[in-house]
């Protein structure tokens, strides 16, 4: 039982954690992304760099790397743009995997209280016999509560998996539609 509170903690901190760094206000904050998007609208390119400089955002660090080779051909651009869009990418997804590892685990780790609460039922039928149905529900009780922990802690991580990892994939694929809008702004002539 131990084993299985403790991955309940783990997912309910990184879950929590994630839910927080994955609100669309710190990776995609609207004023920003028109803030930006209006300066580079009039060509006033150094202020949309200061605008991106300190701000915490995914967004304008994809800006920001971005609004420094203005001017470049699309590819260049874009490539610059790909190699930060992956570093945000990376970091939002971070700490997701270990909500899907837990959600993998505790069930074996409730399976494995049910093979130790049946082995201990197993031993106190062969050491005293049939005689003490007491002895008997104990263990019987053991094997039933550690499988019904592991999937009381199983479910509810594996439904958080699947939400925070749905979060981290629209906020992505809103990065990349914001970024080609961005290649699009700033590419100078192709040669």
């Amino acid at each position: 039982m131990y084993p299985i509170f403790l991955c309940s903690v783990v997912a309910l901190g990184f879950f929590i954690e994630r839910l927080f760094k994955l609100r669309r206000s710190r990776v995609l904050p609207r004023l920003l992304i028109q803030n930006v998007n209006d300066l580079i609208s009039r060509h006033k390119y150094n202020d949309a760099v200061y605008l991106c400089q300190g701000h915490p955002a995914a967004m304008a660090r994809i800006y920001h790397a971005a609004l420094k080779i203005n001017g470049q051909p699309r590819q260049a651009i874009k490539e610059v743009i790909q190699e930060v869009g992956r570093r945000e990418a990376a970091d939002l997804g971070q700490y997701i995997p270990v909500l899907s590892t837990v959600a993998s685990i505790t069930p074996l780790l409730g399976l494995l209280g049910t093979v130790s609460g049946m082995i201990k039922t197993f031993n106190l039928i062969s050491f005293y016999g049939v005689g003490n149905p007491g002895s008997l529900a104990a263990g019987i009780s053991e094997a039933l509560l550690t499988t019904a922990a592991g999937l009381s802690v199983a479910i509810p991580t594996l439904v958080g998996y699947r939400f925070i990892a749905s979060k981290a994939d629209g906020l992505i694929l809103e990065l990349e539609e914001q970024s080609l809008l961005l290649v699009d702004a700033l590419k100078g002539p192709e040669r």
